[in-house]
């Protein structure tokens, strides 16, 4: 049963989810020749690069910094199944306004000089939050 769940995954990544997965793939392959490694978590590919940064989801891959914790994998594993639901709207409803609110929040945190404290809680816009709810629940 585990494995016919990978493969679903898969097969829907690779096509009602195919923009993510096509981005993801493309950017597994320069990081491959650049040097890069890639890694497993459950079902998805993954690469870690540089400190501090967090992550980012690409579809069935996705790529995070070094130091994060097991926390942050599960979190981006949950937006490659949102990628699974969404398909090819998971690019506008998700993905780009999350990377706008992440940057949006950077630029609080370097330039406003906002202490993190005051800021909302990371999941506490409904795509992040669900994001992590669905990565705490189906990869533990």
């Amino acid at each position: 049963m585990k494995n016919l769940k990978r493969v679903l995954f898969w097969i829907i990544s690779l096509s009602w989810g195919f923009i993510m997965t096509f981005i993801g793939g493309i950017t597994a392959l320069i990081l491959i020749i650049l040097g890069n490694r890639p890694k497993k978590f459950h079902c998805l590919i993954y690469f870690e690069i540089g400190q501090g940064w967090g992550g980012i989801n690409l579809g069935a891959f996705f790529i995070t910094s070094k130091d994060v914790d097991i926390s942050t994998k599960k979190h981006e594993a949950g937006h490659a199944l949102q990628n699974v639901i969404l398909g090819i709207f998971m690019p506008f409803i998700i993905a780009i306004p999350s990377v706008i609110r992440y940057w949006y929040r950077e630029y609080l945190l370097r330039v406003k000089k906002i202490q993190y404290s005051s800021l909302k809680p990371y999941d506490s816009i409904w795509f992040e939050g669900w994001a992590t709810k669905l990565g705490e629940k189906y990869f533990k």
